[in-house]
């Protein structure tokens, strides 16, 4: 299959690595305002240059748009005239209406993506088979400050990404939400089908964390998005006195994770569903109501 990337920014720069190593892919072209930088990673990855986006198109029948949110809708707009299958890099819009409009003009026959990415994260699934009761569910996304830009506020860019497994994976529907912070630093503390669920994320930290944890009756389980690893902490009911502190004996239980590179999933999904004509199963629906879901953050001070 011809594949195009359009922008080449970090996240884009992944794309065209990962689209030049994948078999299924027969040519990958690639578009950037930036020419030099595009010249320079075509060079890296054995990847055609083109001028336009309307002459990359017309050499590919798929592409990912990774360019910054507020151009989401006008080049997306631009594939959807030449009828090609797109994966649009998360959020779908910079608002949920402009998404929404945007997608009135999706011809029929094409695949339609979103990159929310940690949905191909392999502890996502792996912590769904485990949970039963679940009593409290916490999730952190804190990076450190970046230069990469997105056109986002700090909701649409990092904690969407936790919205999106909350929402259409665990099928949690948020109520009474509470939320402090700013375009860079987000809290959020809400109820979701009678369970506490508290939701942070930050532009501003100084150590990287991806974490997922969730209390169930019988057991708590710890999941970390980077080392993509599970661990379940269960009760054994055993304290002790040790140097006149209460110490707690925990079984501790490692999940064996199938550990892969969520973007190369993506992306191979994606290719796969074009090929088939098939739903890409990041949905534009679900990546709106995502979106929808951050405005309500964003307004819930």
């Amino acid at each position: 299959m011809d594949v195009g990337v359009i922008g080449v920014g970090v996240m884009g720069r992944n794309h065209v690595r990962i689209y030049s190593e994948l078999k299924s892919v027969d040519s990958l072209g690639i578009y950037d305002v930036n020419a030099d930088a595009a010249k320079a990673l075509g060079k890296k990855h054995g990847a055609t240059v083109y001028g336009s986006i309307s002459e990359l198109l017309d050499h590919s029948e798929a592409v990912s748009v990774v360019v910054p949110t507020q151009f989401h809708s006008a080049v997306v707009g631009e594939v959807f005239q030449k009828k090609r299958s797109v994966l649009i890099e998360k959020p779908i819009c910079a608002t949920s209406a402009e998404a929404k409009q945007l997608m009135k003009t999706a011809p029929e026959g094409i695949t339609v993506g979103v990159g929310h990415i940690e949905r191909f994260n392999p502890i996502v699934s792996e912590i769904k088979k485990i949970v039963k009761n679940p009593l409290y569910y916490e999730m952190k996304r804190h990076n450190p400050t970046s230069a990469r830009v997105t056109g986002s506020s700090v909701v649409e860019d990092l904690m969407i990404h936790d919205i999106d497994i909350l929402l259409n994976e665990f099928f949690l529907t948020p109520e009474d939400i509470h939320s402090v912070g700013s375009a860079d630093v987000m809290s959020v503390l809400m109820n979701c089908n009678d369970i506490p669920v508290v939701l942070s994320a930050s532009r501003k930290a100084s150590k990287k964390i991806r974490l997922f944890y969730i209390e169930d009756e019988d057991f708590t389980i710890e999941g970390d998005f980077m080392t993509q690893e599970v661990t379940i902490h269960r009760k054994p009911g055993q304290y002790q006195m040790e140097a006149q502190r209460y110490v707690q004996e925990n079984i501790i239980e490692k999940v064996m994770v199938g550990k892969v590179e969520p973007l190369k999933r993506e992306l191979e999904t994606f290719i796969g569903c074009v090929k088939n004509q098939l739903p890409f199963p990041v949905t534009p629906e679900q990546a709106i109501r995502n979106l929808e879901f951050c405005e309500k953050v964003r307004t819930a001070h």
